[in-house]
């Protein structure tokens, strides 16, 4: 199982960045937000999700990160240079924190749910779930809390009950454009 930070701290094609975290406790949302703005890269990161090619990293593109409090999941919204979304990927995880530096973090548990902005919505790394558990990186309980937890996931977006997609696209513009996490200058 592989640990994950949210300020991407050892990601090589990232040259210049910026990382702000809020611990944000509200009606809708309880949890860390992180903006993670990416200003020089060596190369822009693509994805291909089915018949769609997208670049999800690139100057000026923006990740707002959720890391909802007791959740077994953690949403990133990622935004283009325009601040128009690109992509949600949800990672299942085992359990998250924060660092003595205040950094949330999360362990992986493989399995991935994306949402392209089209709507299509796509199942990932089924097979590196499985390849963990044959190699025991992962229990049984594990297994299963990924697999209830994507499941969960899928229903939530299915029924449009999955509040990040609206929530996203509002914090990115108040919270960080026009708000608190606005750079002071």
């Amino acid at each position: 199982m592989k640990r994950k930070f949210g300020d991407r701290a050892n990601w090589r094609r990232i040259s210049r960045r910026r990382f702000t975290c809020r611990y944000v406790e509200t009606k809708r949302f309880t949890g860390y937000i992180t903006l993670y703005t990416i200003y020089n890269l060596k190369e822009p990161l693509w994805k291909t999700y089915g018949s769609h090619t997208y670049r999800i990293a690139d100057k000026g593109y923006s990740w707002l990160q959720y890391y909802p409090k007791n959740s077994h999941y953690i949403v990133t919204a990622m935004f283009d240079e325009k601040q128009e979304i690109i992509q949600w990927y949800i990672d299942t995880c085992k359990t998250q924190g924060v660092t003595e530096q205040g950094v949330p973090w999360f362990d992986d548990l493989y399995l991935d749910v994306v949402v392209l902005r089209n709507g299509e919505v796509f199942l990932l790394d089924e097979d590196e779930l499985d390849d963990a558990l044959n190699r025991k990186d992962i229990t049984n309980v594990d297994y299963e809390l990924a697999v209830s937890t994507a499941k969960q996931l899928l229903d939530e977006i299915d029924a449009q009950h999955f509040p990040y997609f609206l929530m996203s696209i509002e914090h990115r513009k108040q919270l960080f454009e026009n708000g608190e996490f606005r750079r002071n200058s």
